[in-house]
């Protein structure tokens, strides 16, 4: 038994870099010091415990992570500091480095949380300094990273985050992601079914499914990603259901027909592309080709016509030579989605890309993120602009103080309602609201309540 009284009216500060997947964990550490006693800091408070959840999908990731990590030291000089996360697994030296960092827990090494932080939180208040960071982390290959830790979380959100896979089989020539998080694995149906229902009891109305790589579903336990689907959409109390990203090769036209008439989940689709040329895709060893992903989203199209798509673009990848890339452009022009997630490529130690030889200079890589983003602008305000007038049902959210309060509609639209329209009470509630013009930046359409 870990004896936790020692965090007993402790305060903690947490910081979270990357995908929603770290978001969902990072809220999960902070329920399980807060069941030992261990209260959130509040704004302008000194924190006794830092937790940063990292992320290194690029190397611009790496070094935010490392500003964020200094940061917190500054910010509270006396803090216990713990960092996981994809950064802490992958370059745990250089993250232990750090002045002031004392504990690093690896992607097997996180689930055991108290465990870890109990038995060097006791070294360091019996010498009464720290000593340098403890590193602990699984031996480096991807296949000895074993553990799942599971996590149904919202912090200090409205919708929950449910964790139904971890990890990825698939080990594309740009992707570090296998390594630092391990192989496909993923936790049993009948245990997220339960992870749900404890939400819905909780008050929750809405859970956004997150993983690694969702679709790979039942690499542990045989299941499908289908069947964990069918069964979510039974659970009483929770009224939306949103699936974070889905490999186009693993979105079946099955899950396609089951969104399309299910209670619960939401016309609203994240598909990574990465690039609309076949050739790039070929170098990047991803496992479909354009005409696979055009035809799934034009079978979402057909039978979900309002539906939200999002993509993930990458853009200056080794051997996207400026014919490549103008083919990319082009097949995303026609394709009738929603909204493209551009990131530039980044070169990562030890993946297979390093070996293709054609590189894209930085400025080449900048000037392609301007053209797709504008290009995304545009296809998300056609969108947008198409349901102004019309009715829809929204989840609305806590607004930070001065802002205007926000939700989503069923198919993802943004929408804000003025200040004389907002309530507090309005806060994880579908209301019916008349939708208007844009708001001033253009990230959301106005609205009232009907």
């Amino acid at each position: 038994m870990i004896d936790t009284s020692a965090f007993q009216g402790k305060k903690a500060a947490y910081y979270t870099l990357g995908c929603k997947l770290n978001f969902s964990e990072t809220s999960t550490f902070g329920q399980t010091l807060a069941q030992m006693g261990v209260l959130p800091a509040g704004k302008g408070e000194q924190a006794d415990l830092c937790l940063i959840n990292t992320c290194s999908v690029t190397d611009v990731a790496d070094h935010k992570c490392r500003q964020m990590i200094r940061r917190m030291i500054r910010q509270h000089p006396n803090a216990f500091v713990v960092v996981t996360g994809c950064y802490a697994q992958l370059e745990p030296q250089e993250v232990s480095a750090i002045d002031g960092v004392d504990l690093v827990l690896g992607a097997d090494e996180k689930g055991r949380l108290v465990e870890c932080l109990s038995e060097r939180w006791s070294e360091r208040m019996t010498t009464g300094c720290a000593q340098g960071a403890t590193v602990m982390r699984a031996a480096g290959k991807a296949k000895d990273i074993k553990s799942f830790a599971p996590s149904c979380s919202r912090g200090n959100r409205t919708r929950y985050f449910l964790k139904v896979q971890d990890g990825c089989n698939y080990f594309c020539t740009y992707c570090t992601i296998p390594f630092a998080r391990g192989l496909s694995r993923n936790p049993t149906i009948e245990s997220l079914v339960w992870q749900t229902r404890q939400a819905a009891a909780e008050g929750g109305r809405e859970v956004v499914l997150t993983g690694v790589n969702i679709g790979d579903f039942g690499q542990t336990t045989g299941e499908q990603f289908i069947d964990l689907v069918r069964a979510l959409d039974q659970v009483d109390g929770i009224e939306r259901f949103r699936i974070s990203s889905l490999e186009p090769d693993l979105l079946s036209d099955e899950l396609i027909a089951f969104c399309a008439q299910s209670r619960a989940f939401m016309p609203h689709f994240h598909i990574p592309l990465q690039s609309g040329s076949d050739a790039v895709l070929r170098l990047m060893h991803r496992r479909y080709d354009r005409a696979l992903f055009a035809h799934k989203v034009a079978e979402i199209k057909r039978l979900m016509p309002d539906a939200f798509i999002g993509v993930d673009v990458m853009v200056g990848t080794r051997g996207e030579t400026p014919e490549l890339f103008d083919e990319c452009y082009d097949f995303l022009k026609e394709l009738d989605v929603t909204q493209l997630h551009v990131f530039p490529y980044s070169e990562r130690p030890g993946t297979a890309a390093l070996k293709i030889p054609y590189v894209v200079a930085e400025e080449e890589k900048h000037r392609r993120s301007k053209l797709l983003l504008a290009l995304s602008d545009e296809k998300t305000r056609l969108f947008y602009a198409r349901h102004r007038g019309q009715q829809a049902e929204v989840l609305f959210e806590r607004a930070s103080r001065g802002r205007a309060m926000h939700g989503f509609t069923r198919n993802y639209i943004r929408v804000e309602l003025p200040a004389s329209q907002s309530r507090e009470e309005f806060d994880n509630q579908l209301l019916q609201v008349r939708l208007g013009d844009f708001n001033h930046d253009q990230t959301a359409l106005k609205a009232e309540v009907i």
